[in-house]
């Protein structure tokens, strides 16, 4: 993250929130500082972004701008827990703004209702210092990696399904460090993809991955502990396992390795739904 931003003086108030922070040697005034000047786009306000948005906003996270251009619907409430029942039929963003202005009025949330285009990306990955992707498809995932190498902005990322799910860092100054497509060079054919609505997901899953995925955040905020670049953490619900990989760079990728052909967002087509 930019450690040149000037960084605000906090209140007595905000001491008193963000105490449980504060005292923690890592974090301290100055790291709870730079959550407090940080500007994070999330990708998506249902399974992954509802935890993540709730935690980053209750960690004190200065700006948070959610882009998604769907409505709550009743069969998102077994895993969204930032809406509610009374929000049925609401842009997912309004909910969620409604929801983080109960739960900390300090952080600001801009919502975007619109999907995440070519058009758009990079106007809105620009306007933001780090991007966390709680996207459910492979166009949009291509998408936001490739703005995110294009534009420098570190990304963390997360998927899940049914019972498993993953989280991974990409820093584009981190170097060798591997990008998404480094890893999934192609998205797989259609008929082979599976989603939550034909496949399903246990709920308290998109809990535990959020949660990961926010805690990546705060740490690359913040700048400290272990990074995940270069690593996918992966963990099966169903047998409590976690278990990290390596990724490697790849020199052929199209996009970071040696012999770039992707230089642009063109190659995209329209993206569709974020979540």
């Amino acid at each position: 993250m930019d450690t040149a931003k000037p960084l605000p003086e906090l209140t007595d108030a905000q001491l008193q929130r963000y105490a449980r922070n504060v005292i923690l040697d890592e974090v301290g005034e100055e790291g709870q500082a730079r959550l407090l000047a940080a500007r994070v786009l999330v990708v998506g306000a249902g399974g992954l972004g509802t935890p993540l948005i709730q935690y980053l906003a209750a960690a004190g996270v200065g700006t948070l701008g959610v882009v998604d251009d769907d409505v709550v619907d009743l069969t998102n409430l077994q895993r969204q827990v930032l809406h509610t029942t009374a929000r049925v039929g609401m842009p997912k963003v309004d909910s969620a703004a409604a929801a983080i202005g109960a739960l900390n009025p300090e952080t600001k949330l801009i919502p975007h209702h619109t999907r995440l285009t070519v058009a758009n990306a990079a106007e809105l990955i620009g306007a933001y210092d780090l991007v966390a992707d709680g996207s459910d498809n492979f166009a949009t995932r291509y998408l936001i990696n490739d703005a995110c190498y294009l534009h420098g902005k570190p990304l963390i990322t997360a998927a899940l399904l049914r019972f498993e799910g993953q989280v991974f860092t990409f820093k584009r100054t981190v170097p060798q460090t591997a990008c998404y497509r480094c890893v999934f060079s192609e998205a797989p054919a259609a008929n082979l993809v599976q989603r939550c609505e034909t496949a399903g997901v246990l709920g308290p899953l998109c809990g535990v991955l959020g949660s990961l995925q926010a805690t990546e955040v705060l740490k690359e905020i913040m700048g400290i502990g272990d990074s995940t670049a270069g690593t996918m953490l992966l963990y099966d619900a169903l047998g409590l396992l976690f278990r990290k990989v390596k990724l490697k760079h790849d020199p052929a990728c199209a996009l970071c390795g040696d012999h770039p052909t992707m230089t642009d967002l063109s190659h995209h087509a329209d993206t569709g739904k974020v979540c």
